[in-house]
């Protein structure tokens, strides 16, 4: 089965989520880890996360002085992400939520951090980090974090889970990692990063989930 991606799609992705964990959504999720990981030696600065879901990761970043640009095709999500910020002690910066579809949307700007979860609109997954990576500022940093594509991902339904992500996702929104480092110019960027992950997190019921994940972080040379 192929998915569309669009606005109609994940605004109801997003209420059936908000809906299975029965209002815990609004209460907040913790920020993805490769993001706490792979940030830590980086001076705060502006930040835009592509395709922010409810917000944690951004609220995250704000929590440490980056000055954040959140941006997501679905009013839902950001309005789950914006009652997340009003709930969340510490965040010394404001948070600048955008609904906006990434497949069009300009941010006039450039970023010292751009990065994504997890994030696929409606348009080739690859060509998406293209245009994000366009947004990093001279020796800003791209941070990538993505579905590993495995021999399971084709002919499965994106399930819904608790933080917004699929357990099987579909070949359109999966990557390899060869893919993705290919597409970086070695002459423009140098890779710090490029791993494949499994992780194991645990979802209401007492249930677990293996996420099958690509991590990618380059600094921009130029």
């Amino acid at each position: 089965m192929r998915h569309g991606f669009d606005k109609d799609y994940w605004d109801q992705h997003w209420h059936q989520a908000h809906d299975e964990r029965s209002g815990a959504v609004a209460d907040g999720e913790p920020p993805n880890p490769y993001l706490v990981q792979a940030t830590g030696d980086l001076v705060p600065g502006t930040a835009l996360d592509a395709g922010c879901g409810t917000g944690a990761e951004a609220i995250w970043l704000a929590s440490r002085g980056w000055r954040v640009v959140a941006a997501d095709i679905s009013a839902e999500a950001l309005a789950r992400a914006a009652q997340c910020a009003t709930r969340a002690s510490g965040v010394s910066e404001p948070v600048r939520w955008v609904e906006a579809d990434l497949t069009v949307w300009e941010p006039g700007t450039r970023f010292d951090l751009v990065t994504t979860h997890y994030a696929h609109p409606a348009m080739p997954q690859l060509a998406f980090y293209e245009r994000i990576a366009g947004w990093v500022a001279p020796g800003g940093t791209l941070l990538i974090v993505g579905h590993l594509h495995t021999p399971e991902a084709a002919g499965h339904p994106h399930a819904s889970d608790a933080a917004g992500h699929g357990h099987h996702p579909p070949a359109e929104a999966s990557v390899t990692l060869a893919d993705i480092t290919a597409g970086l110019d070695p002459a423009r960027w140098e890779i710090t990063t490029a791993e494949q992950q499994l992780r194991t997190v645990a979802r209401p019921g007492g249930r677990t989930v293996d996420l099958h994940d690509v991590v990618v972080r380059a600094a921009r040379r130029d």
